[in-house]
């Protein structure tokens, strides 16, 4: 079985867009969750040095065992410089992955 969810949302009168997917499955005994999320702004500045944000990159990788479960989360932030008709556009992203592994119900049962 297979679960799929996925949103675009967009805002063009304020620069913005965010697209976010999720997707729920079960196979070969284990039950996957896994989750996408991308939203970026674009803004105009005038020059370079208005720009104030810095790059972050965040990753957790967990494990455990006992539960039968793993867990991974990463997420990334950023910016890029572009020109688009003579301006100066900043464009600010960011980026998520969370993935969460279980045991399926079917399989914990068999086993315990």
């Amino acid at each position: 079985m297979r679960d799929l969810l996925y949103k675009n949302l967009t805002f063009p009168n304020r620069g913005r867009k965010i697209i976010a997917s999720s997707e729920v499955a079960d196979n070969e005994g284990v039950h996957s969750v896994v989750r996408r999320h991308f939203a970026y702004i674009i803004k105009p500045i005038k020059s370079a040095d208005e720009i104030q944000s810095k790059p972050y990159l965040y990753v957790l990788k967990e494990r455990n065992t006992k539960q039968k479960r793993e867990h991974f989360f990463c997420k990334m932030k950023g910016s890029i410089l572009a020109v688009n008709q003579g301006k100066l556009m900043h464009i600010l992203f960011l980026h998520t992955l969370n993935v969460q592994l279980t045991a399926s119900v079917k399989l914990s049962e068999q086993i315990g």
